[in-house]
């Protein structure tokens, strides 16, 4: 016998409720002309993931209940039977269930046993671990339905489900993305193939949500053709596939050709996938989707004529399109005529509109306020802080008046060592670059570069841009390395300390220079009163500033 399983890939948005029943009902349509007889959608896809403390409000569950009283009513007009995440009431709690649909009837509910409590996973907190349940025969197949962390655990139930008869296995997922995350993922899910014999169906959501980024890719592995079917990353998608059934021999999967994603239009940026492309697209995902999810116009963000802001002044329009981004040049008395050009270039090959609001008058204003109160004092970082502090408030003062989002432009090496100013360049509602250290952002920005050469336009970042020495231009002749190690050097240190809790003495073993490692060591732990007031910005890494990382700023510890 043969069937066809659609994987629908879709982007849902957490608490939209009626959104999610739309798009659900959308996609399975969409899936029943390509032939689909089964639709099977990502973990928690009707309520969104993750919902968090939505579920302590009981209204929330009672419009869920309502919406999910619609949905097989619907799928039994659109005449295909589906497999989707929602939130169920069980063993005197709630359950992360999987429903599964059949001719408009709902024939069964698959709770989540293994509930992830760690990184940004706080299951536990909302959901009881629930027991377990046989395969649930689907058109004679046997089914082994499991979700996402059931899966990755050694101790999980799939094999259990497989002595008790199931021939395939299918598994949802809301596995956010992380840097060599679909990698394991291949990896893991092949091995549990090979382990046991049967093939895995492997569904995954898409799409942003605050600091998390769910990247898609979803895809199936068959024991003999290993993986036959892989959708797209970072975009809406379905992609059907064969199931072969034979009672006697098993089940097996085949690929089809050809896929519905819903691809984002980015200049200079489509082909084939790289490292840097799959980052510099999950980074696309997570600002588009803040904006438009949060009701956003567009965005604003101060460009400098450094390299941080140039980078997310390209994300921005690539993720948003030009017309949505406004940049603004805030120049002072330190302010090289260099960075001037250099901002006035990269606005003009991007199509956006940039607008100059000089600051020394205000910072003028300021310094004679202050006068009196500083009489006798030293000038020192408080008159530099004056000045990103006069462009927050310029920035948020465009924010509010026009609907826009104010992205900050700082970077995760900044943020790190508190090369930041609190309540001045710290300020805004979403930092696009956060996770990213400085390395990586020059590596992002070179690569864009090539890729618009490659497609025959124009390079959006000026190549001085790229080249000169970083500069926070609050003081004469200022420069990084004055307050910073090379960021080469500091980069290095920082994803041993922040990203992989080495100690000082293990870094120093790693051929560092004490002195150094217990400089950056410090200012790492002395700021995280800085980051607890951060916006949030997308997670790449294993260990971001935010869920992945939570230290209290009261704390008397010290590695030093």
């Amino acid at each position: 016998m043969k069937f066809h399983l659609a994987m629908a890939q879709v982007d849902s948005h957490v608490g939209a409720l009626e959104k999610n029943l739309e798009r659900l009902c959308r996609a399975a349509g969409r899936a029943r002309e390509m032939g689909a007889d089964l639709v099977i959608f990502p973990e928690l896809v009707l309520p969104g993931y993750p919902p968090e403390d939505l579920l302590h409000k009981p209204l929330f569950l009672e419009r869920l209940a309502a919406v999910e009283a619609e949905l097989p009513g619907i799928l039994a007009g659109i005449g295909v039977d589906v497999i989707y995440g929602s939130v169920r009431r069980h063993q005197g709690g709630l359950g992360n269930a999987a429903v599964w649909v059949v001719e408009g009837v709902e024939r069964a509910v698959v709770f989540k046993r293994c509930l992830p409590n760690y990184g940004v996973f706080d299951e536990r907190r909302y959901f009881v671990p629930c027991g377990g349940s046989g395969p649930f025969h689907w058109r004679g197949v046997p089914v082994g339905l499991t979700i996402c962390e059931d899966l990755w655990q050694e101790s999980g139930p799939l094999g259990e489900l497989v002595e008790g008869g199931a021939r395939l296995a299918i598994n949802i997922n809301a596995s956010p993305y992380r840097l060599h995350k679909q990698a394991e993922r291949e990896s893991l899910v092949t091995r549990r193939v090979a382990t046991h014999g049967v093939p895995v169906v492997y569904v995954n959501l898409v799409g942003g949500q605050d600091e998390l980024v769910f990247d898609g890719n979803s895809f199936a592995v068959d024991p003999v053709a290993g993986i036959v079917c892989q959708a797209d990353h970072c975009r809406e998608d379905l992609r059907l596939l064969s199931l072969f059934w034979d009672p006697a021999g098993g089940a097996r999967l085949g690929g089809q050709p050809g896929g519905q994603g819903e691809a984002m239009r980015l200049r200079g940026v489509e082909g084939a996938s790289d490292p840097d492309r799959e980052v510099y697209e999950v980074l696309l995902l997570g600002l588009r989707d803040y904006v438009q999810k949060n009701g956003f116009k567009g965005v604003v963000l101060g460009l400098s004529g450094g390299i941080d802001s140039a980078l997310t002044a390209v994300i921005a329009a690539d993720a948003l399109g030009a017309e949505r981004v406004e940049a603004v040049m805030m120049p002072s008395r330190f302010t090289s005529p260099e960075s001037l050009e250099d901002a006035a270039e990269g606005a003009r090959r991007l199509g956006l509109r940039l607008v100059t609001l000089p600051i020394d008058a205000i910072f003028a204003a300021f310094r004679e306020e202050l006068r009196a109160e500083f009489q006798g004092l030293p000038e020192d970082v408080t008159e530099e802080n004056l000045q990103p502090r006069i462009r927050a408030t310029l920035l948020m003062a465009l924010s509010n008046k026009k609907g826009s989002l104010l992205l900050t432009t700082g970077n995760k090496s900044e943020v790190s060592v508190g090369y930041a100013t609190l309540y001045g360049d710290m300020a805004g509602g979403f930092s696009v670059l956060k996770d990213l250290l400085k390395r990586m952002v020059y590596r992002l920005a070179y690569a864009r570069n090539r890729w618009a050469r490659e497609a025959g336009e124009e390079p959006p970042i000026p190549e001085r841009v790229l080249t000169k020495a970083p500069t926070a231009e609050l003081r004469p002749d200022q420069k990084d390395t004055d307050s910073l190690p090379p960021y080469d050097l500091l980069d290095r240190i920082l994803a041993l300390y922040v990203e992989q809790e080495y100690g000082l003495q293990e870094i120093v073993d790693e051929g560092f220079d004490r002195e150094t490692v217990v400089r950056v060591i410090g200012l790492v732990d002395r700021n995280e009163y800085k980051r607890r007031q951060s916006p949030p910005g997308v997670r790449i890494t294993r260990r971001a500033f935010g869920k992945d990382r939570r230290y209290p700023v009261t704390n008397g510890f010290r590695i030093l």
